[in-house]
């Protein structure tokens, strides 16, 4: 009898140090696919780790995307690292959202997965990416991916870099509904980016940058322009993107009006309504210190040796 209360013991205290354990991330279910057709399917696929900690947390703020996806009716999140193993789940997919790096560090720009999703979003799967995952390259994957998501950043004309933000929405989308100003302290942002140039265009959240981000030729030429931060794209040829350069700092999921956002701008990209007053979403602050990727401490700085004295100089 004390052999199986010692055991149990063990078992609740292993189970205790997991829970704690901000890095673990074996409770986040990967790859589970829809159980019933009827379910709007919704694939999430997570960059690697990246930066440093908390920042660029792709595993876990997908990890809380997936809940709060669960939370809206009919709807079936399913979760990827980088690309499904099983690239079955990707079918019947209404929407696929990459959070991840970019700049030629998607994992899809691979040519059999190119090829794949290429196909989808041709047929009208929607498409949604964040941050640094709309960084490509001048050439054909950044054209495409322009007329697909509406927008894509290149650092011949965009700008990036981290400050203070106040966004606020603009125009009657959809996607705003709920949705109001906010500030965004510290977040790394991209803007100036190449974007969709038809009807089907409609920025949503924009915000004053420093004039002194402004890098390129392009983008001096407009100082003291509200910057587009957040937008919405309905293809022509049918289909929907949605675009947030946003999320840099994993602490931006705690701002009310970000998770309404960036929830509502998936669902519509699925070709969902929108409720009236937006996806309701929990949260704790506590869920921010969950599904963390492990990553390297920084080494210290070292110290400046002082400059030798010159002759002649006192002791």
């Amino acid at each position: 009898m004390r052999h199986l209360l010692r055991l149990a013991l063990l078992l609740v205290l292993s189970a205790t140090v997991r829970a704690a354990d901000p890095h673990d991330q074996s409770g986040v279910p990967l790859e589970v696919d829809a159980p019933d057709a009827k379910l709007t399917k919704i694939v999430l696929l997570a960059g690697g780790p990246s930066s440093k900690a908390m920042a660029h947390e792709y595993f876990a703020g997908c990890a809380l995307l997936m809940d709060w996806l669960k939370q809206q009716p009919g709807v079936w999140p399913v979760m990827a690292r980088d690309w499904p193993k099983n690239e079955k789940v990707l079918d019947g997919a209404k929407c696929i959202l990459y959070f991840g790096d970019g700049g030629g560090k998607q994992p899809f720009i691979e040519p059999a997965r190119w090829a794949k999703l290429s196909k989808m979003l041709d047929a009208g799967t929607g498409l949604v990416l964040m941050h640094q995952g709309m960084d490509f390259p001048k050439g054909p994957d950044g054209d495409k991916v322009q007329d697909w998501l509406g927008g894509v950043f290149r650092s011949d004309i965009g700008c990036r870099g981290h400050w203070d933000m106040d966004l606020k929405p603009v125009g009657t989308h959809p996607v705003l509904r709920g949705v109001k100003p906010f500030a965004a302290p510290g977040d790394g942002w991209l803007y100036n980016l190449h974007f969709a140039k038809d009807k089907g265009f409609a920025p949503l959240i924009v915000g004053q940058v420093p004039d002194k981000s402004r890098t390129s030729a392009d983008a001096k030429q407009h100082n003291g322009r509200d910057e587009v931060i957040g937008w919405a794209h309905q293809r022509a040829g049918g289909g929907r993107g949605f675009g947030f350069t946003g999320a840099d700092l994993h602490k931006s999921w705690s701002y009310e009006s970000q998770r309404k956002f960036v929830v509502n701008g998936i669902l519509w990209s699925a070709g969902l309504e929108v409720p009236a007053d937006g996806a309701r979403t929990t949260f704790a602050e506590t869920d921010l210190n969950k599904n963390l990727d492990k990553k390297a401490t920084p080494a210290p700085k070292a110290a400046k040796k002082a400059a030798p004295k010159k002759v002649g100089e006192g002791k």
